[in-house]
């Protein structure tokens, strides 16, 4: 009953904050980005979140050396609120997940979960390989939910983003990426969607956006995230170390 009750104080929470009676299209990135349209929150009850503190933890789906995710990982670090301290969890090092291991995790999959653990929230920055999840962060996603029953993404706000040379910016990767953290119970912000289209030095190698328009975009997105975890931890408040 319990449970059942968080849920619904969540669900009322984030109703309040994106009213599906009042969609607006934003105005972003011309050709740097493909976004959908998001709901605006309603302004009568909107809450002054600006001086609530969290840990963000990001995974980077890429383990490409050269990669345009991470570029923008370091871009969304870099432009985002101050209110938001980010810490990369690393997936390079994670064996190939196997129920083998769950009555005795190594070393790097204890690790991984320790730094779930201790966020508030999770950012998955990430490309998309074949229409899919790569496979990289789709093992180190598997490794989080496991044992059975002690699924480290359970109730920790979540988001979606990436960004591809592609006109479509990773929009089905993001789509299953989703359907995978429904399953986790991973509460996620759904609004505004963002699928960057990646062209020649967008973003440094220091998260440098050279687009103004993107960067406005980027920067709103961030923040949109700041104010969903806010939401999202007065509805189902949880302890980090």
């Amino acid at each position: 009953m319990e449970q059942k009750a968080q849920d619904a104080r969540l669900d009322e929470a984030l109703e309040q904050s994106f009213p599906a009676s009042d969609p607006v299209a934003i105005n972003v990135p011309t050709a740097n980005s493909t976004v959908k349209s998001l709901f605006a929150a309603d302004s009568t009850v909107k809450e002054d979140t600006s001086m609530n503190k969290y840990k963000v933890g990001y995974l980077v789906g890429s383990l490409a050396s050269t990669s345009i995710n991470r570029r923008l990982a370091n871009a969304l670090v870099r432009i985002a609120p101050e209110a938001l301290e980010f810490e990369e969890i690393p997936i390079r090092d994670l064996p190939l997940y196997s129920s083998d291991y769950d009555a005795d995790f190594p070393p790097e999959a204890r690790a991984f979960k320790d730094a779930i653990s201790r966020s508030h929230a999770i950012l998955f920055v990430t490309p998309e390989y074949n229409r899919s999840i790569p496979g990289a962060l789709k093992n180190a996603i598997d490794w989080g939910s496991r044992p059975w029953g002690k699924n480290s993404f359970a109730r920790k706000p979540s988001a979606v983003i990436g960004t591809s040379p592609g006109s479509i910016g990773t929009a089905v990767a993001q789509q299953n990426l989703r359907s995978v953290l429904s399953f986790l119970n991973a509460p996620q912000m759904n609004s505004p969607e963002a699928y960057i289209t990646f062209t020649t030095d967008l973003i440094t190698i220091d998260g440098e956006v050279t687009n103004p328009s993107t960067e406005e975009f980027l920067r709103s997105y961030i923040e949109a995230f700041h104010d969903f975890i806010a939401k999202v931890l007065t509805v189902l408040p949880h302890d980090v170390s």
